[in-house]
C-alpha cells in the first residue's frame, strides 16, 4: 500500500483532471450574443389552443402589431418563432396562410394523445413604430 500523502496527492491529481477534463473550453462555448449592430428589441405575440383527442385540426392567427414587422432571428432572414406544444400533434406555421406581413397562422394536425396543447410565438420589431 502506498503511504497516505503519495496516495493523497494522486487522488488529487485524478480529481484536478477529471474536473479539468470536465470544465466547458472556451473553444467550444456557444456563439454569444449578436452585435450591437444587429440587436433589437422585440416584442412577442402569440396565439394559443388546446385540442382533445381525435380533433383533426386546429388553427389560429397570431395578432401582427400596428407599425410593427416580424424580426428577424439573430444572424439571419428567418423570421423569428418558436412553437411550444404538448401533447402528440404535428404543428408548423401554415405557408400557404402566413405572409408574415398581413397575416400570420399557425396550425396543428390530429391531437394522438388525451389532450394536446400548442402556443405560436412570433417575434416583432416595433423599432420603427411612430
Amino acid at each position: 500500500m502506498y503511504p497516505p500523502v503519495i496516495a493523497h496527492t494522486v487522488l488529487g491529481m485524478v480529481l484536478f483532471g477529471i474536473t479539468a477534463l470536465a470544465t466547458p473550453d472556451a473553444s467550444f462555448a456557444a456563439p454569444g450574443p449578436p452585435p450591437l449592430s444587429e440587436s433589437v428589441v422585440t416584442t412577442e405575440f402569440n396565439c394559443s389552443f388546446g385540442m382533445a383527442e381525435g380533433e383533426t385540426q386546429h388553427t389560429c392567427q397570431v395578432p401582427i402589431p400596428t407599425g410593427c414587422v416580424v424580426a428577424n432571428f439573430p444572424g439571419s432572414t428567418r423570421p423569428w418563432t418558436s412553437i411550444s406544444k404538448g401533447g402528440n400533434t404535428l404543428c408548423k406555421f401554415d405557408g400557404k396562410a402566413t405572409d408574415w406581413k398581413t397575416r400570420i397562422t399557425g396550425t396543428c394536425g390530429k391531437c394522438k394523445t388525451g389532450h394536446c396543447s400548442v402556443q405560436f410565438i412570433v417575434k416583432f420589431d416595433c423599432s420603427q413604430r411612430k
